[in-house]
């Protein structure tokens, strides 16, 4: 446990290394119950994410790179959904390495590996591009979407009893993936977001039909001051009497956990109330940031 300072709040969450600051605006007489990560990506191990593995094979999976497999069963998944709760966001720090990073960035000019690309500007969404992967996705892509979603799944029927939505959500991402199929959400959703100067997103909620997984992963693939300067992820959240906005610092390769639309909060009065979640990127002032997006909904 690590108790706050009366001013900002360091992430704890974080394993050893040299320290990187991520404050947040404390708050009064809480304690964040987050512990240090045990174990932190090998950075010093070869990258294996090559040109010869981006796509799958036979549309199957390779097996999974131990690194972030090993941080992702590794990571402390009840202080994460600590996190989660009372926060609508949690932060796995260097979940991918930097050349990782790098090879998914530089993949974004393969158009053979997307199904669609969107101009934010077109449809009010804000400015800046990104693109829809096609099946088969990537095999790390892929690998992150299967790992991740096992550990969310639990904490996404919590909040489902909590907010007594009557949605089960299955323990095994395929088992979702045919009910999202079987509703005509037949298209891939996870993405890459890129931003230039000037480029920004809106606030918004990635809702893309009847069955939506309430947690998704943002992966920043640029270093920040290096790649790009501004550009801070934002989440906005609002109660019948409430409203907060936070913005939440990311280094390269971290991956940020965040509610899609809706998470349950502890009323004024005791109970539960409902609270919306929204998230955007700030006003991008110099370079370029990309980021992956892992959504484990399909879309119509």
């Amino acid at each position: 446990m690590q108790t706050i300072d009366a001013r900002w709040r360091q992430h704890p969450y974080r394993g050893p290394g040299p320290p990187v600051a991520a404050p947040r605006p404390a708050r009064k007489g809480r304690i964040r119950c987050i512990r240090a990560l045990g174990q932190q990506m090998d950075k010093g191990k070869p990258d294996q994410y090559e040109s010869d593995q981006y796509k799958m094979n036979n549309g199957k999976s390779a097996a999974p790179e131990t690194t972030y497999a090993a941080t992702i069963n590794s990571a402390d998944w009840q202080a994460l959904e600590c996190s989660l709760n009372d926060y609508g966001n949690a932060i796995v720090p260097g979940l991918l390495s930097p050349a990782q990073c790098e090879a998914l960035a530089a993949g974004y000019d393969r158009e053979q590996d997307y199904r669609s690309r969107i101009v934010m500007a077109r449809h009010g969404f804000g400015r800046g591009e990104y693109k829809y992967f096609a099946y088969p996705l990537p095999a790390l892509l892929d690998q992150l979407r299967h790992l991740l979603y096992p550990h969310l799944a639990p904490i996404a029927n919590r909040w489902s009893r909590q907010l007594n939505m009557n949605v089960h959500f299955p323990p095994a991402l395929d088992t979702f993936l045919d009910q999202c199929h079987a509703a005509g959400q037949m298209r891939p959703t996870p993405l890459i977001l890129q931003y230039g100067p000037g480029d920004y997103n809106c606030l918004h909620q990635d809702l893309y039909g009847e069955h939506v997984f309430p947690l998704q992963v943002a992966i920043l693939l640029s270093a920040p001051d290096r790649d790009f300067t501004g550009g801070q992820f934002v989440m906005t959240e609002t109660a019948a009497a409430s409203q907060r906005a936070e913005v939440i610092p990311l280094q390269q390769g971290d991956a940020l956990i965040f509610t899609v639309n809706h998470r349950p909060a502890t009323g004024k009065r005791g109970g539960t109330r409902k609270v919306a979640m929204r998230h955007g990127v700030s006003v991008v002032h110099s370079g370029r940031r990309h980021t992956l997006g892992v959504i484990f909904h399909d879309a119509r």
